[in-house]
């Protein structure tokens, strides 16, 4: 066997190169119990990316219009505090945030429940911090929802 099919190319990487092989990893959310399509399977990626944005730009529109005073430097800083804030409440509450709901999906539990407000904060907290959110697992879970122990699935 040559080396470059047991390490993948640096385009396919080491996953393509072990499902050429013969390793099966299913898709999406299998290892979670979550279907494959519909409802209550696990959001995609882009659906997340467009609820952060929704939510990132109301919290700008808030901080620039209420605390900020036409400062972007103060706005910046103020919408940070109010993203944590906003999600707090209303993962906490609802389990979706305005952005998310608008793009059909919920943050809820891996058994499927809702999440508990301790489980809540440790999540919000680490998306604040945005690197966790950046390190992913096989089923697309970033490490904020790994911690928490948090799906995002589609409503």
């Amino acid at each position: 066997m040559d080396n470059r099919q047991a390490i993948g190319s640096w385009l396919s990487g080491p996953r393509a190169a072990a499902e050429e092989m013969g390793a099966d990893f299913g898709y999406r959310g299998k290892g979670l119990g979550l279907p494959e399509e519909g409802p209550g399977a696990i959001a995609p990626l882009g659906r997340r990316f467009g609820a952060l944005f929704i939510d990132w730009t109301l919290c700008m529109l808030i901080a620039y219009g209420l605390f900020a005073r036409g400062d972007q430097q103060a706005a910046g800083n103020w919408a940070l505090g109010i993203f944590l804030v906003m999600s707090l409440l209303t993962v906490g509450t609802i389990g979706c945030t305005p952005g998310k709901r608008l793009l059909r999906i919920r943050v809820v539990a891996e058994d499927g429940g809702r999440l508990g407000f301790g489980r809540v904060a440790v999540r919000t907290v680490l998306l604040v911090l945005a690197i966790p959110a950046l390190v992913w697992d096989r089923d697309g879970r970033g490490l904020h929802d790994r911690l928490a122990r948090a799906v995002q699935v589609r409503i």
